[in-house]
């Protein structure tokens, strides 16, 4: 008799956790295939239609739906073992169902608006899609495409350029100003708040304000033209958002050399990428300024103390402990530099949408302008196809700096 009790609540137990992990197998195969359905590319059926909606989805997008039901699958697998493992034991279930059911609203969220958009957008860059005709497979077409195109070439010219510079002069002056404003001194309050509200203040208001300074009857070549004045010389007023001149085109006229347009990948960022280069500067400085600030309060004083005692300089003191101690928040600042430069947009949709001569393109505004049809025929796939293109490029960036710059931190 007891022997035979624990045999058949230990049966009793497998079978509740085959049911329970079968259960939790169909629950996640229904909610992911139904995210996939909603997500799917379609004629501009509304989902309110129920009943067409589904008929054109099952019509014109099957492939994608069976590759999201094939996700869904695997991942209502993994999600079944990892149920049938801890269904046993009591504690454990209820740890699980308890964390599963809060993380729920999140993991619906997450798997309509970003899972299935991103299976969508993956399945739509490969076929040719204009939203009111069936989605029609196209292979790599459209990444061939894309690197065939002069312009979204010159768009991942004008980034590199964007991001190089702008990462760069930010990061330095943003520690700069940190370490300054890390001293005691009066009004570093003030100045901080002061310096501050730019960053929090929206990008189209910012650009609209830079957009005012940099017209040609605007207020910076008025000042220009005032200091000139002083000197007895006299300012060419400059059109800021509409010079194609680039920096090494106007460096080598200096010598007598002349960059033809053709070959724009060597005339450098134009004046008038640069000057949307300075309006992200003093945007994106503060922010980076506060959170170097909050990574000086961690590095100890007897440090600097020390390099006192060997009579080490500010400057010294500044290369050998301050910027080796801050390495880890280095990294992330560059990291989130790199990322958002590359990903530049509202600027050059709101001051010059890619102009002059498409020496503001950015990979983000071709793909906007190509899905939703902007300057000729709405082009989703190719539009995504670009977008992954980008995509991955950040991810190499990333992953590059991050084990150059990372390297040797787990010291500090």
């Amino acid at each position: 008799m007891t022997a035979a009790a624990p045999s058949r609540q230990q049966k009793t137990s497998k079978v509740s956790a085959v049911l329970a992990s079968f259960s939790a197998f169909l629950l996640v195969v229904f909610v992911i295939t139904a995210a996939v359905i909603i997500s799917a590319p379609t004629k501009g059926v509304r989902i309110s239609d129920f009943d067409r909606y589904l008929n054109e989805v099952f019509t014109s997008s099957l492939v994608f739906v069976l590759f999201g039901f094939i996700v869904s699958v695997i991942v209502g697998l993994a999600f079944a073992v990892m149920v049938y493992r801890v269904w046993p034991d009591r504690r454990k279930r209820s740890d699980f169902i308890a964390g599963y059911l809060f993380l729920s609203p999140y993991l619906l969220i997450t798997l309509v608006f970003t899972l299935g958009v991103l299976l969508f957008a993956i399945y739509i860059s490969f076929t040719k899609y204009d939203i009111f005709t069936d989605p029609v497979f196209v292979g790599i077409d459209n990444y061939i495409k894309a690197f065939e195109t002069k312009d979204f070439k010159q768009s991942l010219y004008n980034v590199f350029w964007y991001a190089l510079i702008v990462t760069t002069v930010q990061t330095v002056l943003a520690l700069l100003l940190a370490v300054f404003l890390n001293q005691k001194m009066r009004g570093k309050g003030l100045f901080r708040t002061v310096f501050y509200t730019p960053s929090v203040t929206s990008s189209v208001v910012i650009s609209m304000i830079f957009w005012w300074l940099y017209l040609k009857t605007g207020w910076l070549n008025y000042s220009f033209a005032s200091v000139w004045g002083l000197f007895g010389a006299e300012w060419q007023a400059i059109e800021w958002l509409n010079d194609p001149r680039g920096l090494i085109q106007l460096i080598a006229g200096v010598f007598g050399a002349e960059i033809p347009l053709s070959q724009w990948y060597l005339r450098g960022p134009s004046i008038t990428w640069m000057a949307i280069m300075f309006q992200n500067i003093f945007t994106t400085i503060p922010t980076f300024m506060i959170m170097f600030l909050a990574a000086l309060q961690d590095i100890p004083t007897s440090l600097y103390e020390a390099a006192d005692i060997d009579g080490a300089n500010g400057w010294r003191k500044l290369l050998h402990i301050t910027v080796p101690m801050l390495r880890p928040i280095i990294l992330l600042i560059v990291v989130l530099g790199t990322i958002g430069t590359l990903q530049i947009f509202d600027q050059v949709k709101i001051l010059t949408s890619g102009s002059p001569l498409g020496t503001t393109l950015s990979p983000v505004f071709m793909v906007y302008s190509e899905a939703l049809g902007t300057t000729g025929a709405i082009q989703m796939g190719y539009a995504s196809s670009m977008a992954f293109i980008l995509a991955v490029i950040i991810f190499i960036f990333a992953f590059v700096q991050r084990r150059y710059i990372e390297r040797g931190t787990e010291q500090y």
